[in-house]
């Protein structure tokens, strides 16, 4: 059994039995065929069998930009009261 890559008229690509070839498909190169296919780059980019070297999330930053906490409605009074205030919590830590 002789397998070929081939192209029909509307520009797909498959591999076939080469007696099952019809008159309208053109008998491709398995060059041709891997490019059209998609298989090519595929092939280039998985071909050491896994991702890429340091592939992964990387953090952007050395210290992220925003914290984020939840607290009490009293807890979020407090700390806008403190703002407003230029309220010093070490300060008032020392006392």
């Amino acid at each position: 059994m002789n397998y070929v890559f081939v192209k029909d008229s509307e520009g797909y690509v498959f591999k076939k039995l080469e007696s099952e070839v019809t008159q309208d498909e053109k008998i491709i190169s398995e060059k041709e065929y891997m490019k059209k296919s998609g298989l090519a780059s595929y092939k280039k980019k998985f071909s050491h069998g896994g991702a890429r070297k340091n592939a992964g999330r990387k953090q952007k930053f050395d210290s992220p930009l925003k914290f984020q906490i939840r607290v009490t409605k009293e807890e979020k009074d407090f700390l806008a009261y403190a703002r407003e205030h230029n309220i010093n919590y070490t300060d008032l830590m020392q006392m």
